[in-house]
C-alpha cells in the first residue's frame, strides 16, 4: 500500500506539474468538494488576486507527494489532518510561519513555531442519506453497522491513507473500549464490519453520498450539513451513542516551496475574519469561535449531542497511526 500511495503521489504531482507554472500558489490537499474548499478558492482569487488550483489529494497522498519532492518542492501550503500535519512536521518537509491570529489558536491546535496550525474543525459520525437507506432504520451507533440490514450500505475511507479514515478509526476504536496504543477494539470492529461489504474509496466521496450509492458514510458534520442545507439531500448526521471524537484541520507553509510569499498571504486569508467565515458558512467549526454565526451554530445537531464527542490527545493519536496502518492491512485488508 505505501509504494502504491507514493506512486499515486508522484503521478499527481506530475499531472500538476503543467498548470502549476500558471499558478500564484500551489496547495496540495484542497479539493472543491471537500469542506468547501471550492469556495475558499475563489474567494482567494477574488480579494487576493492570486490563482490556486484545486487538488485532489488526500492528506497521506499530500505528505507521500511532499517527500518524494522534497528536493524539489511544487507545492507551497498544505491541508492535512493533524496527525498528518505532525507527521509532516517530522519529516522536515513543513517549514514554520505564524499567520495573522495565531494567538488566538488554542494550545496543542498549533506547532509551537507555527509549522503547522489548526483553521478549523469537526466532529466524525455517520454521514446519512435517508432517502438511499429505502426503509432500512438509520443507524444510532456504531454496532448497528455490524447487523446484516446494513450490508453494502456502508463507506469509509481508506483509514491507512485519508485523514478522514484514520480519524473514524480512531473514534471507532476509543468509543468501543481501545485506546490509542490498543487498536484491539477497532481491529476487531473493522473486521466484523468487513462481513457486510463496506465501500472504501480513497478519497473525498461526498458526491457519491449524495447520489445514494454510499447510503452512510464515516464522515463529519460539516459534510453531512453542506449536503442538507445546501444541496437539499434528505441527510442526517448521526453521533454515535458509544462516542466519537472531534478532529482539527491544519495548514502547513511548505518547505521551499516555489512561491513563498504568495503562499504566506493565502495562509494569512484562511486566518482572517473573512477566511474564517466561509469555514463556518461551510459548516466547519472555525478555530476562531468568534466566526461561527448564530444562525449557522443553530443548523447543527444539539449541543447535547456534542457532549459525545471528545477531544484528544493529537500527538498521541499520531503516533499510533503506524501501529493502525500495519494492524489494518494485515488483519482487515
Amino acid at each position: 500500500m505505501k509504494a502504491r500511495t507514493l506512486l499515486a503521489g508522484f503521478a499527481a504531482a506530475v499531472a500538476f506539474a503543467g498548470p502549476a507554472a500558471a499558478a500564484d500558489a500551489i496547495c496540495y490537499n484542497c479539493p472543491p468538494e471537500w469542506a468547501d474548499w471550492g469556495t475558499m478558492l475563489k474567494a482567494i482569487k477574488a480579494d487576493l488576486k492570486l490563482e490556486v488550483p484545486h487538488d485532489n489529494k488526500n492528506s497521506g497522498q499530500t505528505l507521500s507527494t511532499l517527500i518524494a519532492d522534497k528536493a524539489n518542492p511544487v507545492a507551497d501550503i498544505a491541508y492535512f489532518g493533524v496527525t498528518f500535519g505532525i507527521k509532516a512536521g517530522e519529516a522536515g518537509v513543513i517549514a514554520p510561519y505564524t499567520p495573522k491570529y495565531f494567538n488566538e489558536i488554542p494550545a496543542g491546535l498549533k506547532a509551537p513555531d507555527g509549522s503547522w496550525f489548526t483553521i478549523h474543525y469537526g466532529t466524525i459520525g455517520f454521514f446519512v442519506n435517508v432517502d438511499a437507506l429505502r426503509g432500512v432504520p438509520v443507524p444510532k451507533a456504531w454496532k448497528d453497522l455490524l447487523k446484516p440490514e446494513y450490508a453494502g450500505l456502508v463507506g469509509y475511507l481508506d483509514p491507512t491513507s485519508a485523514a478522514v479514515g484514520y480519524a473514524a478509526a480512531t473514534a471507532a476504536n476509543l468509543a468501543l473500549g481501545g485506546t490509542t496504543s490498543d487498536w484491539g477494539p477497532g481491529i476487531k470492529y473493522f473486521k466484523d464490519l468487513k462481513k457486510n461489504r463496506p465501500i472504501v474509496p480513497l478519497q473525498t466521496s461526498y458526491a457519491r453520498v449524495l447520489s445514494g450509492e454510499i447510503p452512510i458514510m464515516f464522515d463529519y458534520d460539516f459534510n453531512t450539513l453542506r449536503a442538507k442545507y445546501k444541496d437539499k439531500c434528505n441527510c442526517v448526521f448521526v453521533i454515535p451513542q458509544e462516542g466519537t471524537i472531534v478532529l482539527p484541520y491544519v495548514m502547513s507553509l511548505v518547505k521551499n516551496g516555489p512561491h513563498p510569499e504568495n503562499a504566506k498571504k493565502v495562509l494569512d486569508y484562511l486566518m482572517s475574519d473573512k477566511g474564517q467565515a466561509i469555514w463556518a458558512n461551510a459548516y466547519l467549526r472555525p478555530i476562531r469561535a468568534s466566526a461561527m454565526p448564530p444562525d449557522v451554530a443553530a443548523k447543527f445537531p444539539p449541543a447535547e449531542e456534542y457532549k459525545r464527542a471528545k477531544v484528544i490527545d493529537y500527538a498521541k493519536m499520531e503516533a499510533g497511526q503506524n501501529a493502525f496502518r500495519d494492524l489494518y492491512q494485515k488483519e482487515v485488508r
